[in-house]
């Protein structure tokens, strides 16, 4: 169960790394700016929610650190690559024709 535990270290680091600045504010007294286009949609947030949820629970169902690392890459992060690049794809071709 170890390996679960690191996972979810690993997890728990990028996720403060992320939302730390953001909790502790801006140290300068310039208030800063908000760019329309780091602003994200709900729908995305949700996709970004499960694409870290979704290998996570394959993971603890699967268990690739005893030894089944390929099934893992096919079933756990395989449909998430995918499910990306075809989101990629179609914004793409939205943007192109736009």
């Amino acid at each position: 169960m170890s390996g679960f535990q690191e996972i979810l270290m690993v997890a728990g680091i990028v996720l403060a790394i992320l939302f730390l600045p953001r909790l502790m504010g801006s140290q300068r007294g310039a208030p800063s700016k908000r760019h329309p286009s780091l602003q994200v949609a709900g729908r995305l947030r949700i996709a970004i929610a499960a694409s870290v949820v979704y290998p996570a629970v394959i993971a603890a169902l699967l268990q690739p650190w005893k030894g089944d690392l390929v099934r893992f890459l096919y079933v756990g992060l395989g449909p998430v690559a995918l499910a990306w690049l075809l989101y990629w794809v179609i914004v793409g071709f939205k943007n192109k024709s736009s």
